[in-house]
């Protein structure tokens, strides 16, 4: 029978007050937006608006705003260049780990450790060489371009991810399509690839945040393009002498919605990949 002593309060207080410090910046950004200017200078950061306006968000979105113009190119390139990271990642981080763990080779878990080092190392140490060669294929100021560098940063991610899952799946379902007579290709697409949907949910939300929320390689690649994405568009508001932070918090808010959507629609799936994808 389940009491409740000291202790479950002691606790119960102490999640409360790591709760309310962890929802603070979004309560700063949510108020941020609903005041003007004026009102964000003058009042405390986490004080309410006495008078809530949507003005920022209309100067933000509407057609006839000037502003309107980067915020949807940035979410359109935003959306192009995370939909097809996320889609190279799927493909090829989990046919690489299933021939990874399905393998009994020395090159298979040497191929493994490689690309647990490639996680470990930052990205930013190559980002000299990695510009140079995208410029020299034409790569640098086109979304397509981004598609495939951060499809080469994220793919030790997808592939650990996925080989683990995969090591931790019975073959007994393969061997029973060998022997009704498939090969390996439709093994794998037809058996294998619907049971990871799991670590698929993982690897799609890790990707996804990471290149939708990523500042550093879009503004070397995309630099003077139309398909700057979006934390690109934010840094475009804040000036050296005046920032506009009634936008800057508006701007964060919109994109924030579609990852938080995208993570509301597959927070099962990547609950149960994150777990599974840590084992072994």
């Amino acid at each position: 029978m389940f009491r409740y002593t000291k202790k479950t309060l002691t606790i119960e207080i102490i999640t409360l007050i790591a709760a309310a410090i962890m929802l603070l910046p979004f309560w700063i950004l949510l108020v941020g937006s609903l005041k003007t200017l004026p009102q964000i200078l003058d009042t405390a950061a986490v004080a309410p608006p006495t008078s809530p306006t949507f003005d920022n968000f209309i100067q933000l979105l509407s057609p006839a705003s000037s502003s309107s113009g980067n915020i949807w190119a940035g979410l359109f390139s935003s959306v192009i260049i995370t939909a097809g990271s996320i889609v190279l990642l799927v493909a090829l981080g989990s046919v690489a780990a299933y021939g990874i763990a399905r393998s009994t080779s020395k090159w298979s878990r040497r191929s493994f450790y490689l690309f647990l080092v490639a996680i470990i190392l930052p990205t930013q140490l190559g980002t000299l060489p990695l510009y140079i060669g995208a410029r020299t294929v034409g790569l640098v100021g086109n979304p397509w371009g981004m598609v495939l560098i951060y499809t080469g940063m994220l793919l030790p991610l997808s592939v650990f991810l996925y080989a683990n899952f995969f090591r931790n799946l019975t073959p007994e379902y393969e061997e029973a399509a060998i022997i009704d007579g498939a090969n390996r290709y439709q093994v794998f697409r037809r058996v294998v690839f619907p049971l990871m949907s799991p670590a698929t949910g993982t690897v799609a939300i890790l990707a996804g945040l990471i290149v939708w929320n990523d500042f550093f390689t879009s503004l070397i690649f995309l630099n003077g393009t139309p398909w700057q994405t979006l934390p690109v568009v934010m840094y475009s508001y804040v000036g050296s002498l005046v920032s506009q932070w009634n936008l800057i918090f508006a701007v964060v808010i919109v994109s924030m919605i579609p990852i938080l959507a995208f993570y509301a629609f597959a927070q099962k799936k990547f609950i149960q990949g994150y777990a599974g994808g840590l084992k072994g």
